[in-house]
């Protein structure tokens, strides 16, 4: 994707939607085409590290022992002790806690319980703890630099459509962060469908209350018109029937534009017929009288 049909993206999309009071984000949406989602390698469902915070607040869960519970205290936005795991057996109170936070980490020792405890709430939302994401801890973790690096991170996920969206920034992010983001979570994408950037449909740029803006839009209109086709003869009436065949003959280098000539020919012809043909009805009837007529006299001169 070019970085210049992005900027172009940006710039309408902040010059035409409507100011609010409060700081909008921009979220990106791409959407999917080509896709079986019943087949497993055709979902997406990854984690991607942006280069750049996209300005959304996120809120992280440690689950962890009590030698790692000063240093999870200074990082996360709450801590649950492996003792404390009995208070979560009623789903109601562990529903509530996946949807309180956006990410979970472990200690790598008590996994075994997080998984039996929380793993069936927050297998299928996409929240137990990753090691992919490093958010599963040894001994001597440094959780306060995985706590920044999650920051920017972001869950991708088709669930029920062939669509991702996600939050690369706000409306006073720099265009350069937000480019970056923008192509950050791209290519990450494309990396993952099976057929690459003929999956993609379409990508999306709007402001939280804002219309949607689709990335490189007018140059695929632009690509149109010159490679456009012609249109279509219109057939009129009377003396404003325009013959092709009295146009000054063109050099057509594609023989299909030349059968497609001889077509509109033929079709001015019939219609020119149709215009100029008499109409015989009249005459027809006067024809049919007079012949009455005359056989009437016929028989009575033989009478």
């Amino acid at each position: 994707m070019d970085k210049e049909l992005i900027a172009n993206t940006l710039k309408k999309l902040k010059e035409n939607s409507p100011k609010k009071n409060f700081k909008q984000s921009i979220d990106l949406i791409i959407n999917l085409r080509g896709l079986d989602l019943k087949k497993p390698d055709h979902n997406i469902n990854a984690f991607v590290t942006l280069h750049h915070d996209n300005g959304k607040k996120i809120s992280v869960c440690a689950l962890v022992d009590a030698d790692m519970e000063s240093k999870a205290k200074e990082a996360c936005d709450e801590v649950i002790l492996s003792g404390q795991f009995a208070r979560f057996k009623a789903k109601a109170e562990i529903k509530k806690l996946a949807n309180k936070h956006d990410f979970f980490i472990a200690q790598a020792s008590i996994m075994p319980k997080v998984a039996t405890t929380f793993g069936r709430f927050l297998g299928p939302r996409g929240k137990m703890p990753n090691p992919k994401l490093g958010s599963i801890l040894p001994p001597n973790a440094n959780i306060k630099s995985l706590y920044e690096k999650l920051k920017k991170t972001l869950s991708l996920i088709t669930k029920n459509e062939p669509t991702i969206k996600c939050m690369v920034g706000k409306e006073d992010t720099p265009d350069d962060a937000l480019i970056d983001n923008i192509l950050t979570v791209y290519n990450s994408i494309i990396q993952k469908l099976p057929n690459d950037k003929q999956n993609v449909k379409s990508v999306i740029l709007k402001l939280t209350m804002g219309p949607a803006f689709i990335i490189g839009k007018d140059a695929q209109e632009k690509e149109g018109k010159k490679t456009g086709k012609k249109p279509k003869l219109k057939i009129k009436s009377g003396k404003e029937l325009e013959n092709p065949a009295e146009k000054k003959p063109e050099t057509l280098e594609n023989p299909k534009e030349e059968a497609n000539q001889e077509k509109q020919k033929e079709a001015y012809a019939n219609v020119k017929k149709k215009v100029s043909k008499p109409k015989q009805s009249n005459k027809n009837h006067s024809n049919k009288t007079s012949n009455k007529n005359t056989s009437k006299e016929n028989k009575k001169e033989i009478s």
